[in-house]
């Protein structure tokens, strides 16, 4: 046999490239190989990619600067399963840097990723592609981009994955999206709630943590409480809150229940099942801060129904959170004050707390935390509102002193809180005596002037319920609160607004409060309110006409109108009619004026001028003197013999001198007629006629005097008017018959009867002009006018009427008119029960029949005044 010859290997072909194994040791020139057409490169590639990235931030960092997560985006459609399966791998580690995040966001990945959800894919791509959309959907945006593709039904259908890590990386990204109202009505409509329950049984907290979060935030929807209590969840986590070994899942499971507990259908199921009962003992017995706090937040939440209100308190809910109150943790005293402000709605809780809780709540304001004592400021405030016995059980604990260092609190929901206490507080007069005695008006300079609206109107508020004596508005006004609550006026809060006018309406209760008010500008401003559609309401339009009624020469010239309460004093002027929003210059710049065409203001004032020389008793008048106050008092007598049927008496010719009250003239006038008796020397009546006509014209600037020493200009005649009309006519006993006689005095001081047909021939234009020139000014006190017309005697009426107590008002009408109403009952007629008539408003007729009373609306009265 011949030797076998071995045969040689055929070499490869010359288009083909040898096999290379290669090291590196660059990550550089791994991403390089990225593109490479070869799957086995793609592969090992990205299995080392996978291994550098899982090393740290840093190197996930590195991969996105050279450039690998494009390339490796294409990957993920790869026709290769390894490669699409490493190349999904990466992106899961990856997607946890932000950077990464925003560029795969930018590539619009999200598509691919959620392709790789699907059923047929192996479970390592379900772990990684679901761990990629975990870290996604932490931002809005990728939300979003998660949910527009689709990505909530391939996550809830992997919650029934075998593998523990899909099922976490799921639940969480559903967690994430849930946030979304959006979202959560798409789980609703998928059916979510029993995946999610089925993880509350795994066997790995996280999971079992997340799924319940995740509950957390769906069953803020009431159609998502309903599907939950449809597939016994309530049950579910009961059995949590029970199980000691699930203490790490309570805190979210009683969050879960807090939220069914809003849905009266599942708190009726969990109270007739016990479970309530069962709730309420574990909140109370648990020794985790956490666990009690998160309990009363549910009680808080369930509370707002009325009907939860009415079970929680049948379950006597309220000795539960009275034993939170004792809670070492603030965190736990703080939500006990919360669920207790909440059961303040049901009278039966408000009536408990009455006894148990209230002194607890006392305590809680002298904590030094902040929010505990805001806390247990809110509880008392909802506890005392519109419940005076509570009220009292907190000024029984002495609850008052530390309610009033709270106003120095530093959180402005602590000061509101202990302000509305105060408030309640103070609509018991004792209980308002005991603040006022803490110095709270003191205490209340500093909220007033908060920048937070809230403690600005309860602060105000407060300020009107505390305000209510004399002696708290003097404190009030000598610490400095008129300037805050004047201010207040301007700002732009409605209750703000509303509650500074109102507390400005208390305050205007005295006058000297009320002129001081007008000084800061308070008028102005409310005036400036008021005629604001949108700005005004009813306790500015009240304050007003409050601050008007202690200025009357202001109000009249406003409006035109004066009460029988308005009642005129010293130092009264009528300025005629000014626009709204028209400044009224004050009496002395006026007296400081030289004489105009302008309109006559007119001067009530019955006191001496202080600038006058005094005049002594044994002054001697002149005979002219006393003819004129002879012809006074005799006309007056005239009146009453004519009318004696009117039960109007003489006035009284008594030798002694009037009151030390009285203005110097009036002893004058009863002087006179002693001392003109007896015969004087003519040397002696004209010393006398020259003092009396330096009397006469009262000096209206105080010439020669310094500025503290000015005072309005006297008027001796109306002096005199008064003390004849309190003589003579204030001892009528029948009001009608008073307002009759004071009717004829007034007129027949003013130039007497005036003939309607002679009317027009009535010149007492002249006479005005003529006191003008000789008192140098444009002010003429009213008892130097001797001929009036309609608006002179309705003002001199309503001055005398006033001094003499009969109720009457004056108005001011059209073209010079002004007249008097007075309300009157007539004997003749009875009531409807009875008893006395309602009284009727008749006019004043004080120039064509002086003393005559006409009906108000009838032709007569109608022609009196618009004739």
């Amino acid at each position: 046999m011949g030797k076998k010859i071995k045969k040689e290997a055929e070499p490869p072909p010359k288009d083909v490239f040898d096999p290379l194994t290669i090291e590196s040791k660059k990550a550089a020139t791994v991403v390089l190989m990225l593109n490479s057409p070869e799957e086995d490169i793609l592969a090992k590639a990205c299995e080392a990619i996978y291994r550098f990235a899982l090393k740290g931030e840093e190197n996930k960092a590195t991969l996105l600067e050279l450039g690998a997560v494009e390339p490796l985006t294409k990957l993920l459609t790869h026709e290769d399963k390894i490669v699409r399966r490493n190349a999904t791998m990466i992106f899961g580690i990856l997607a946890s840097n932000n950077d990464v995040k925003k560029l795969l966001r930018e590539l619009d990945v999200m598509n691919s990723v959620i392709a790789q959800l699907a059923p047929e894919e192996e479970v390592v791509i379900h772990e990684f592609a679901s761990l990629c959309l975990a870290n996604m959907s932490a931002e809005y945006t990728s939300k979003v981009q998660i949910f527009e593709h689709g990505g909530l039904e391939p996550l809830i259908r992997l919650l029934s994955s075998p593998d523990p890590d899909v099922k976490k990386n799921s639940i969480e990204c559903i967690y994430n999206l849930a946030q979304d109202f959006q979202c959560r009505t798409t789980l609703q409509e998928l059916n979510a709630i029993p995946s999610i329950l089925d993880l509350l049984k795994s066997e790995y907290p996280v999971i079992q943590l997340l799924a319940l979060k995740t509950l957390g935030v769906i069953t803020l929807d009431k159609e998502s409480r309903a599907m939950l209590r449809e597939n016994q969840g309530v049950d579910h986590l009961i059995k949590i809150l029970e199980t000691k070994e699930f203490n790490d899942l309570h805190i979210e499971a009683l969050s879960v229940i807090a939220n069914c507990l809003e849905d009266m259908d599942t708190m009726v199921l969990i109270q007739q099942t016990g479970s309530l009962k069962k709730l309420l003992s574990f909140a109370e017995n648990s020794t985790i801060p956490d666990i009690q706090k998160n309990a009363a937040k549910a009680i808080t939440k369930a509370a707002y129904d009325p009907e939860n209100r009415k079970l929680f308190h049948e379950q006597e809910v309220e000795k539960c959170l009275v034993a939170l109150l004792g809670s070492e943790n603030d965190g736990t005293k703080i939500a006990a004050s919360q669920a207790i402000s909440a059961m303040c709605e049901n009278s039966g809780s408000k009536e408990f707390f009455n006894n148990q809780g209230i002194p607890q709540l006392i305590q809680l304001l002298k904590s030094d935390n902040e929010e505990v004592r805001e806390a247990a400021a809110l509880a008392l405030a909802n506890l005392t509102t519109c419940n005076p016995a509570n009220a009292n059980a907190v000024a029984e604990a002495d609850g008052i002193d530390p309610l009033i260092n709270i106003l120095s609190s530093k959180r402005d929901g602590a000061i509101a809180n202990a302000a509305t206490v105060l408030t309640n507080m103070a609509m018991q007069e004792p209980l308002r005596v005991n603040i006022q005695r803490q110095d709270v008006m003191q205490a209340l300079i500093g909220p007033l002037h908060s920048a937070n609206t809230v403690v600005q109107s309860k602060a105000a508020l407060t300020v009107a319920a505390t305000a209510c004596d004399v002696e708290a508005r003097t404190e009030l006004r000598n610490s400095g609160g008129l300037e805050p609550l004047v201010e207040l006026l301007r700002s732009k809060n409605d209750e703000v607004r509303k509650h500074a006018s109102w507390s400005l309406m208390v305050c205007a209760s005295d006058e000297l409060m009320a002129t001081e008010l007008c000084r800061l500008g308070a008028l102005d401003i409310l005036q400036e309110i008021n005629l604001s559609v949108s700005r005004k309401n009813k306790f500015s339009e009240a304050a007003y006409n409050k601050l008007l009624n202690n200025h009357l020469s202001l109000k009249y010239s406003q409006t035109g109108y004066l009460s029988s309460s308005n009642i005129i004093s010293d130092g009264f002027y009528d300025y005629g009619r000014i626009n709204p929003g028209t400044k009224l210059l004050p009496l002395k710049d006026l007296c400081l004026q030289e004489p105009s065409d302008l309109r006559t203001i007119l001067l009530v004032n019955s006191k001496s001028s202080d600038i006058s020389p005094p005049v002594s008793v044994d002054d001697k008048p002149s005979d002219t003197g006393h003819g004129q106050r002879i012809s006074s008092s005799s006309s007056l007598r005239r009146a009453s013999k004519e009318k004696t049927n009117a039960g109007i008496g003489s006035p009284t010719e008594e030798k002694s001198e009037p009151t030390s009250g009285r203005n110097t003239a009036l002893s004058k006038s009863a002087t006179k007629e002693k001392v003109s008796r007896k015969g004087r020397g003519k040397k002696e009546e004209e010393k006398v006629k020259e003092e009396e006509e330096f009397m006469a014209v009262p000096k209206l600037t105080g010439e020669g005097s310094s500025d503290k020493a000015w005072c309005p200009p006297s008027d001796p005649d109306f002096c005199v008017y008064v003390y004849e009309v309190t003589k003579s006519i204030l001892p009528i006993t029948n009001i009608k018959e008073q307002i009759e006689a004071l009717a004829k005095y007034v007129a027949e001081k003013m130039g007497g009867k005036i003939p309607k047909e002679k009317l027009h021939d009535f010149s007492w234009e002249l006479h005005i002009s003529e006191l003008k020139y000789q008192l140098k000014s444009n002010v003429i006190p009213i008892g130097q006018i001797k001929k009036g017309i309609f608006y002179h005697r309705a003002l001199l009426f309503k001055a005398l009427a006033d001094k003499i107590g009969v109720g009457c008002s004056l108005v001011r009408g059209e073209y010079g008119r002004a007249w008097n109403e007075v309300k009157l009952r007539t004997e003749s007629r009875r009531g409807v029960t009875g008893g006395l008539p309602p009284p009727e408003v008749y006019i004043v007729d004080l120039v064509f029949h002086p003393g005559g009373l006409m009906k108000l609306r009838s032709r007569e009265a109608d022609l009196y005044r618009f004739l």
